[in-house]
């Protein structure tokens, strides 16, 4: 005998797949005003691809989040 999976109705899945990208976007938006913030305050490069590092942040973060930000205000 076999067990049938079910992974819910399709809308159900729409929904939670739009709400995993929603989450998703959230994080990089975070993320991209993290790493600004980061470099705002940085001494030097140096300095900043350090605090980078240990917050887990990676300068191009912050790259895109401008990109990002710039793209939804036209």
């Amino acid at each position: 005998m076999t067990l049938a999976r079910h992974a819910g109705a399709p809308q159900e899945r729409g929904r939670f797949a739009e709400a995993r990208a929603s989450g998703q976007l959230q994080e990089a938006i975070q993320s991209g005003r993290a790493a600004r913030t980061v470099a705002d305050y940085a001494v030097n490069a140096q300095d900043c691809e350090e605090l980078l590092a240990m917050l887990g942040l990676k300068a191009a973060d912050g790259k895109r989040c401008g990109r990002a930000a710039g793209a939804s205000a036209s």
